[in-house]
């Protein structure tokens, strides 16, 4: 059984476990993130709309912006509110950047545009909007103060090596698929 001292900071990147946890995180939250938008676009556009470049369930902006988050939101734990807000900062700055380099760097792409969307006040050129901005503060709370904490544990309570494989895994999958996606659109 492995036991990760947490008392300082939730996540030390030179530990593996610590790495792994942030692994799985990776890839749940693009999953979440894949199922959000699924339910979302189903509701805005009356009909399933499939979101992603890849094969899998997954967008890796999620993904990375979970990652993001509990790397941040980290030092302000001791406040939910605090959590909050850095979680809507981080999120927000990663989407906006993200929006505007794809549309300034890579001939126009937008892979979301909340000009076109429901509920989207706040827009500031299609690229964030108050609706993703505190559906994303509250995800942050929920990664921060329970996903965290219960991978964490998991960590502690099953073998190493399964541990690692039950993180490893969907998070090496999720990846490939990301570069295959990109891959195949360059070809």
């Amino acid at each position: 059984m492995n036991t990760i001292n947490h008392d300082t900071h939730l996540i030390n990147l030179r530990n593996i476990d610590d790495l792994c946890c942030l692994a799985l995180l990776f890839a749940g939250g693009g999953i979440a993130g894949w199922i959000y938008e699924m339910l979302f676009y189903r509701i805005n556009d009356g009909m399933f709309v499939q979101r992603g470049q890849g094969l899998g369930p997954w967008l890796p902006i999620y993904g990375f912006g979970s990652v993001f988050i509990c790397l941040i939101a980290e030092y302000f734990r001791r406040s939910k509110v605090l959590v909050f807000l850095v979680s809507a900062l981080v999120s927000g700055v990663l989407e906006y950047l993200t929006g505007w380099t794809l549309f300034h760097l890579f001939d126009g792409l937008r892979l979301w545009d909340y000009n076109t969307e429901i509920w989207n006040w706040g827009n500031i050129g299609g690229y964030i909007c108050l609706r993703s901005i505190l559906l994303f503060a509250f995800a942050g709370v929920f990664l921060t103060f329970i996903a965290l904490p219960v991978v964490q544990d998991m960590a502690d309570r099953i073998p190493r090596r399964v541990f690692r494989i039950i993180c490893l895994v969907p998070a090496a999958l999720f990846l490939v698929d990301i570069l295959g996606g990109y891959i195949l659109r360059i070809w």
